[in-house]
């Protein structure tokens, strides 16, 4: 039977993850209101009317947002998603294009701001993407410790993948080559 207990890993993945996403859903964001609002709250002060833009955190941007008060006004995040993906599409076999710490945390994001159909058409797209770049992890980590150029490149999670795999493999060779050491 199988075990669908979280493993030590996943449970640090997790933790990386949400320290990330804490950080994303931290950073300013410019809106514009939709309509006129006054609001006071411990130190936080907007006194804004209809048409008005400003910054505020990506968080309260979004509860805004979701409420009908704001338009959020983000870099584009479709142009940001499609520049990445072609850039991993065309880096030689062997490399990986860089790409930001948080990537897969603003994907999530964008992919929740999309219709259906949309979804499902970049879902296609990143599936392609995760499987190459799982590739070249492998056998990068297969071969040599994670070295600060190819860390720039790698998101959180692909770090941990990286890690994971590298140990493993180290684990291995050892294991099957322990008469030779």
């Amino acid at each position: 039977m199988p075990n669908y207990q979280c493993s030590s890993n996943e449970k640090r993945l997790t933790r990386i993850q949400d320290s990330y996403k804490m950080g994303y859903l931290a950073e300013d964001v410019k809106v514009q209101y939709k309509s006129a609002l006054d609001v006071s709250v411990d130190d936080i002060v907007i006194d804004a009317k209809e048409g008005d833009i400003s910054s505020m955190p990506r968080w309260m941007a979004q509860t805004f947002s979701e409420s009908g008060i704001v338009t959020i006004h983000d870099k584009d995040n479709a142009a940001y998603v499609s520049r990445t993906l072609n850039l991993e599409r065309i880096a030689r076999a062997h490399d990986l294009s860089g790409i930001n710490a948080d990537f897969y945390i603003r994907v999530n994001d964008f992919l929740s701001s999309l219709d259906e159909k949309d979804r499902e058409r970049i879902i296609v797209s990143l599936n392609s993407f995760v499987v190459s770049r799982i590739e070249k992890i492998v056998k990068l980590a297969a071969t040599s410790t994670l070295t600060a150029a190819i860390r720039e490149k790698l998101s959180v999670e692909e770090r941990e993948l990286y890690d994971l795999i590298h140990e493993s493999t180290f684990a291995f060779k050892r294991r099957v080559l322990r008469k030779f050491d």
